[in-house]
């Protein structure tokens, strides 16, 4: 595509008096992408650019939601910097997605907060930590057995339903409200099945490329990201069984913890803490590696910090895991919890809120594939 054709779109403004500055940096990029199409057969933005002769705040919004900064776009384009159109569609996408969820998370101020600090996440950490081990030595149990001897089934149980339940409506009410930004319709199955098979398979982090993404570097193809990703998403979704199985087990059966080794809840946790705390691994490394002018770099020690709460919470689990029946019980339970309450509570206001997000963009992808 000739200069003579893509200069006009330099420079548009923006079509909305609420538009953001990462807004309209965004559409001018999208705008000059749109009309090159070099890039078309990579990951499911490009399609769905080419639906748009324009982009109004809520397409740009959506469009930055199904990014998933594999960044071969940036290294196919031609008119990346020194090119006067000083393109990097990257970076302007994952700035309007941060921006996103800062905007339709309440409250806005603490989005920000921990987007943007990694020091406010550590702080969480810290102060979830010396809560839980207040909790354990102003609340001591008369009598239990294992983890029921630090603290109490009924003080764990509650805290922890309420940790994790308020965090879920706030995400809730936020993806809602991007949902009614983006135009979203009414959701049907096909549309959900169609976002969930999306998002199990990652196939977007492949980058377009059978060989995968150039996440790190220009000249390196590989799954990395990719299978970092599965790992974690996979041992977090089994984490998440084991908690199940085992509150249906407490419950249901009335067989309390702790669950022996070729129980459920051992079963699922144990090979999810693995595969969680790989991932986790993998990922604080790619993320090292890779180029930070590529995302978002405000927001780069915010991400880097969600990361490894993420992978301290797999790691924890596991070395409680072999703790079992040792002196070590104790600190390291209260260490656990305390690690998986700053992830709970700060689940809106972390990189954790891009699944919802991103799932909520497929399913939008999804809408517009099929219209």
């Amino acid at each position: 595509m000739s200069i003579d054709v893509l200069g006009p779109l330099v420079g548009r403004q923006s079509q909305g008096p609420t538009a953001s500055a990462a807004i309209d940096e965004a559409r001018r990029q999208l705008e000059i992408c749109n009309a090159c199409r070099y890039c078309e057969g990579y990951c499911s933005v490009f399609p769905a650019m080419t639906l748009h002769r324009a982009f109004d705040d809520g397409e740009v919004t959506q469009l930055a939601n199904l990014c998933h900064n594999c960044r071969g776009c940036y290294y196919a384009c031609q008119y990346t910097e020194p090119h006067e159109f000083d393109l990097n569609l990257p970076r302007a996408l994952a700035e309007v997605r941060v921006e996103s969820w800062e905007r339709f998370i309440w409250p806005n101020g603490l989005a920000a907060l921990f987007q943007r600090s990694g020091m406010a996440l550590a702080g969480a950490l810290f102060g979830a930590i010396a809560f839980m081990l207040a909790l354990a030595y102003g609340l001591r149990p008369e009598s239990g057995e294992g983890f029921y001897a630090v603290i109490s089934h009924t003080v764990m149980a509650t805290l922890f339903t309420v940790a994790s339940i308020l965090p879920l409506i706030v995400i809730g009410i936020g993806v809602w409200s991007y949902w009614r930004a983006v135009g979203g319709e009414r959701v049907k199955l096909k549309h959900l099945h169609d976002a969930l098979i999306d998002a199990g398979r990652l196939k977007n982090l492949s980058g377009g490329a059978a060989d995968g993404c150039n996440y790190e570097k220009e000249d390196r193809y590989t799954m990395a990201r990719r299978w970092s990703h599965q790992a974690v998403m996979w041992g977090f979704l089994m984490c998440f069984a084991a908690t199940v199985s085992g509150t249906v087990l407490h419950y249901g059966f009335g067989m309390e913890a702790p669950y022996g080794p070729f129980s459920l809840p051992k079963l699922f946790g144990v090979p999810g803490g693995i595969l969680m705390t790989i991932g986790g691994v993998g990922l604080i490394a790619l993320k090292l590696r890779a180029e930070k002018s590529l995302g978002a770099p405000a927001v780069w020690g915010g991400e880097m910090a969600f990361v490894v709460l993420l992978t301290a919470t797999a790691l924890t689990g596991l070395a409680l895991y072999w703790a079992t029946g040792t002196g070590a019980v104790r600190p390291l339970l209260i260490v656990h919890l305390g690690t998986v309450l700053a992830l709970y509570l700060t689940l809106p206001y972390t990189k954790m809120v891009h699944i919802p997000f991103r799932l909520a963009a497929l399913v939008r992808d999804a809408q517009t594939k099929r219209a």
